[in-house]
């Protein structure tokens, strides 16, 4: 026997025996869904399909991360009954089906609704960078930072001098960067800072070949963007510490992204999810007497803090979308990169079409990533057929991710509406209660569709094969992306 029959027949037999092995062993650890698309992987490239799985086909995060979240989590207890304290201070009316959500929102993500607060909507990436600045200009206490992208261009250049010169005058100045979206970062500019006083640190350092204690699997990321000053002033959306155009990621096209400013009682809970991203990835609790000011109430916005993550035993915004799609009325308006429904979601969506609400989706033309545009795209036609509204935005990436309901709820912040952001990555949303409160995020949503097209069921009907082929390919991967 020669050396290539030898191979050829390890080859098969092994396959065979990669293929039967996984048939047991995967639908017992994912759901059915899932599974499916990891066995079509494992049965078209057996070995390629085995070494993927066993790269990121666990959503688990590893033990000592969970047992240091779990323990800040006891150790915050005081923390979080002021807030509950501070909410009943300053009683807020709300209709009876919004305090339910609430009371939903509470469970699932541990943080109460809050009231007294200030909310400043930002739509352009130069002026969130300058109003940054312009509050770590005034810090006298703290400046902590957790962005999943952090770059150095002339864009942020003034940024990275506003956070030189508050280390030098003594201020705590905490920077927490993804490892993997910020690696440019990480590889190249932290010496200026970090000579500066300011202390950087990587979220979820990757292990792709590697376990240790604290690493995850390679895909896992932590996507929250927060910023807190001095405990009373905070910043959490979409936007990411970068120029719009990424570096001419997208062939020179600007992302256009949504950033609330917030004061008042919230900015506490955005302080305390930055800690336990600090504490999960360094094991410090840091000074809570310090971090934390008295919440002064600064105006009358109705707010809540949703984090969510693979930390959580559910997937806490998915939860709530779906939930918000079975309450609704009259109308839903979401704006995202991308929407790739798992059937629950997909499910609400026509359920609540079905009930007579208008949903309106508004999504860039052209994406930025291939694979996950293309898997987005395979749902069109089941949107369509519903009889959901798909607009195309045309002036660039739309990246702000938003959702509004019925005038009187809105979301928005970090989570795109595809499985990826629902289960895998860290994210953080904010919760908008009541008419004022949404108005801003409605009309954001409004500006969006202005320059959007409609995309209409013969247009899309009238697909090549080979691109409708394309898609369904691709949406047969959708639950792995």
């Amino acid at each position: 026997m020669t050396l290539g029959f030898l191979f050829y027949t390890f080859y098969d037999v092994s396959s065979i025996a990669i293929r039967l092995f996984m048939l047991c062993y995967v639908p017992q650890r994912h759901n059915p869904t899932t599974a499916m698309s990891w066995l079509l992987a494992i049965y078209l490239w057996p070995w390629m399909g085995l070494l993927l799985y066993g790269v990121f086909g666990s959503t688990a995060l590893p033990r000592e991360r969970i047992v240091r979240h779990e323990a800040l989590l006891k150790r915050l207890r005081p923390e979080r009954k002021t807030f509950r304290r501070t909410a009943s201070e300053n009683p807020f009316c709300l209709p009876e089906e919004l305090a339910r959500f609430g009371d939903l929102a509470e469970k699932l993500g541990d943080m109460p609704i809050t009231s007294g607060n200030d909310l400043a909507l930002i739509d352009d990436a130069s002026l969130f960078v300058k109003i940054l600045c312009g509050e770590i200009a005034k810090a006298k206490k703290s400046v902590h930072l957790l962005f999943y992208i952090f770059a150095l261009d002339s864009l942020t250049e003034p940024l990275f001098e506003e956070l030189e010169k508050a280390a030098r005058r003594g201020v705590e100045c905490l920077l927490l960067v993804d490892a993997l979206g910020s690696k440019v970062f990480l590889k190249k500019d932290t010496e200026r800072l970090t000579a500066a006083g300011v202390r950087i640190v990587r979220a979820l350092p990757p292990g792709l070949l590697r376990r240790t204690a604290t690493t995850a699997r390679y895909d896992l990321r932590n996507h929250r963007k927060i910023a807190v000053i001095d405990g009373t002033v905070g910043f959490t959306g979409s936007h990411n510490v970068i120029e719009p155009s990424y570096g001419g990621k997208a062939g020179g096209r600007n992302w256009h992204d949504l950033t609330l400013r917030l004061t008042g009682p919230v900015v506490a809970e955005l302080q305390v999810v930055f800690l336990e991203d600090w504490y999960v990835e360094t094991g410090e609790l840091l000074p809570r007497q310090e971090s934390f000011s008295k919440p002064d109430c600064s105006g009358l916005g109705v707010v809540q803090v949703l984090p969510s993550g693979p930390s959580y035993p559910l997937q806490n915004f998915q939860r709530l979308v779906v939930a918000a799609l079975h309450a609704s009325r009259e109308q839903i308006t979401i704006t995202t990169p991308y929407l790739i429904p798992d059937e629950e979601l997909l499910h609400s969506l026509e359920t609540a079409v079905l009930g007579g609400v208008k949903i309106r989706l508004v999504v860039p033309e052209k994406g930025d990533q291939f694979l996950v545009g293309s898997a987005a795209k395979a749902y069109f036609s089941a949107f369509l057929a519903m009889g959901v509204e798909i607009w195309l935005y045309q002036e660039g990436i739309l990246h702000a991710k938003t959702m509004t309901v019925d005038g009187n709820l809105a979301f928005l912040g970090t989570s795109n509406f595809d499985i990826r952001s629902f289960a895998l990555n860290f994210e953080l949303n904010l919760i908008l209660y009541g008419e004022e409160e949404s108005a801003s995020i409605l009309a954001a949503q409004e500006k969006y569709i202005a320059y959007s097209r409609r995309l209409a069921k013969e247009e899309w009907s009238s697909l090549s094969s080979p691109v409708r082929v394309l898609h369904g390919i691709t949406k047969l991967f959708s639950p792995l992306l």
